[in-house]
């Protein structure tokens, strides 16, 4: 018998320890209570979300949120929804079929009725009427939560992505009364206020562009946050937060009916602090519409931008299976060109694949074009291909000859120029594989090419590109978007007409080759050192380029991920031979960096980051150059 319950016993404490393991994890604490160690479950969260014409990014924004990683089973979806006029309750209603099981509870209301309010001009109109109904239903939400004991309440918009999975433990890990996590847009807009105005409005401060470039990191009081905003329902004073002007303490707020400053000026009455916090990048946020803007218009071409960035961050978007059948395909052109060509290693397939959700994305008709490895050459085989070197040449920054890299980057170029004169392809766009898009993109690029086909007379415009020349550079005459280009480094991106190829190639540069960096501002008469343009006789190359610019590389020197395939690479050991020695000399160069051209070499500069200082202000109308707050109770834009 005393076996038979032992037997039991090891059975029993087995299955205990199972259990208590599968509850660590789905919980934080362990308490010790005389040697058993009990589990302290996870805060309960309700997370309220109010959607209105989201179907474009309902499907992004769900998948993100559900890749929280929060146990579900702690958390309650609280969702309201009306005045649609497109697939945005379907899309809901797809996504909880999925998912609802796997949440505490789930609360989804909705109005089936379709169209604008009738007091609303158009469906970006803020008027009293819809002021009012999200304040009720804010005000309901916040309610809910309280009746249901919850410890927390998210606040969260549908247009909001938040990419870094941990942002809700993190955030309840602050342990403050109410917290936003810091959200990045395609401007200077973000979920946060550092300043407010004595009527109640947006106030522009230092600390404002500190927090949101991450100069300063860590969680700071702030006078409002929106958007997304988490609130600890398990402190007293909470009790207090409201949206409805009419539970504010008597006599002290003059200000508009406005959800976010109602909800903002009574923290402030009941002394609870707000913060946003940038300790991490948590995710990304859409720049409200103004009035008259449309989906259709402007906001596609925000999610494009924030897309972007989150592919360039992260490699990919997330996009649940069952809700990616509610994004429609972007139709791809060539931006009025004759083709684009990508160039790429094909051992660099993260690159490519990177490249190509960027190419979906914005709907470009891209020609991946294998780059000339140069891990593949060898000083016999860049002999054989009848390669010689510029005389003298030394790299200005490093004092060391061309590497193999930078002799497969300048052949890559080649073949393209060379492919464009056989086919007779009058103008391409060449772009290489480690480049992010700068915002509203495809409209800037149609701009550019307007101008210049407008204009005439260029044979090369960068997109992207350093520039090495502190002094202003000429804006092209009757242009809104081109300057004179001034020598520059980098071949990101740029336009070359069949007559600029032609001239690039009719030098003959694989016979006195440098890098093509190099190579470009010779032949547009733009180079500091006369001793190695001197080899070249037609420098006639008439290059502009894009300000501000269109393209920019994804990694600078020292960033972490920064991979330089031209840098890091072998450079020739200096036994081959140069222009000038015939059959019977001994075809052999000096390529001893210290005997190179007498060279002033500047102090290489990470640069670029910033844009042309005279750039003109056409641009803001795509949106380039926005102010980070334009919140005046007649233009305020929200999630409903």
């Amino acid at each position: 018998m005393c076996s038979l319950f032992r037997c039991c016993d090891v059975a029993f404490r087995g299955f205990v320890m199972m259990m208590l393991l599968l509850l660590l994890v789905l919980t934080t604490t362990i308490v010790r209570c005389d040697q058993i160690a009990l589990t302290e479950q996870l805060p309960t969260v309700m997370v309220a979300v109010l959607v209105r014409n989201k179907a474009h990014t309902l499907p992004y924004f769900y998948s993100y949120l559900e890749e929280l990683d929060y146990p579900k089973d702690r958390m309650s979806l609280w969702i309201r929804s009306d005045h649609n006029e497109d697939r945005s309750i379907e899309i809901t209603k797809a996504w909880l079929k999925r998912t609802s099981s796997m949440y505490h509870s789930v609360d989804f209301k909705y109005r089936t009725e379709q169209g604008k309010r009738e007091s609303e001009k158009t469906n970006t109109h803020w008027n009293e009427e819809r002021f009012s109904d999200v304040i009720r239903l804010k005000q309901e939400a916040l309610q809910t939560a309280r009746t249901m004991w919850a410890d927390f309440i998210f606040f969260l918009d549908a247009d909001v992505f938040l990419t870094n999975s941990n942002t809700l433990n993190n955030l309840i890990d602050r342990k403050l009364p109410i917290v936003a996590p810091m959200l990045v847009s395609d401007g200077l807009y973000s979920n946060f206020w550092c300043g407010m105005t004595t009527d109640y409005y947006y106030q522009r401060t230092d600390d404002y562009k500190k927090i949101l470039n991450y100069d300063q990191v860590g969680q700071w009081p702030v006078p409002m946050v929106h958007t997304a905003v988490l609130v600890s329902l398990t402190i007293s004073q909470t009790r207090q937060l409201t949206f409805e002007r009419k539970n504010l303490p008597s006599g002290r707020y003059d200000g508009p009916v406005d959800d976010i400053i109602i909800f903002a000026m009574s923290a402030n009455y009941s002394g609870i602090p707000m913060y946003v916090c940038n300790e991490l990048l948590y995710g990304y946020i859409m720049v409200p519409l103004e009035a008259g803007e449309t989906v259709e218009g402007k906001d596609l071409e925000q999610l494009t931008n924030v897309l972007s960035y989150i592919v360039n961050e992260y490699g990919e978007l997330k996009l649940k299976q069952d809700l990616s059948r509610f994004v429609p395909d972007v139709p791809k052109d060539k931006l009025s060109l004759s083709h684009i060509y990508m160039i790429n290693l094909d051992r660099r397939t993260e690159r490519r694949m990177k490249m190509l959700k960027h190419f979906d994305l914005l709907g470009l008709d891209v020609e991946h074009f294998p780059a000339v490895d140069g891990k593949q050459l060898s000083d016999k085989k860049v002999h054989d291909m009848g390669i010689r070197f510029l005389p003298g040449y030394a790299d200005p920054f490093h004092k060391r000859p061309m590497t193999m890299g930078e002799i497969g980057c300048f052949l890559s170029h080649y073949n393209i120029w060379e492919r464009m004169v056989r086919l007779n392809q009058q103008e391409v766009l060449v772009l290489e594989d480690d480049i992010r898009f700068e915002p509203f993109f495809r409209r800037r690029a149609y701009g550019v090419l307007a101008d210049a086909r407008r204009i005439g007379g260029w044979d090369l415009i960068y997109f992207g590109r350093k520039r090495l020349q502190e002094e202003d550079e000429k804006w092209i005459e009757g242009s809104e978007y081109l300057v004179k280009a001034g020598y520059s480094y980098w071949t990101l991106g740029y336009i070359i007409s069949l007559e600029g190829a032609k001239k690039l190639l009719r030098e003959q540069p694989l016979g006195k080759l440098l890098p093509v960096d190099e190579y470009l501002p010779i032949m547009f008469d733009n180079h500091p050192n006369d001793s190695w343009a001197g080899h070249f006789r037609d420098r006639t190359l008439n290059a502009w380029s894009a300000a501000p610019l269109l393209l920019y590389p994804t990694h600078y020197t020292g960033d972490d991920g920064y991979i330089s395939d031209t840098e890091d690479s072998a450079r020739i050991d200096g036994t081959l031979p140069t222009i000038g020695t015939g059959k019977g000399g001994t075809g052999l160069v000096n390529n001893d960096t210290r005997d190179g051209a007498q060279i002033q070499p500047s102090e290489p500069k990470k640069g670029d980051k910033e844009q042309l200082p005279n750039a003109p202000a056409l641009l803001a109308d795509s949106g380039i150059g926005q102010g980070e707050h334009d919140l005046e109770t007649k233009n305020r834009r929200s999630e409903l």
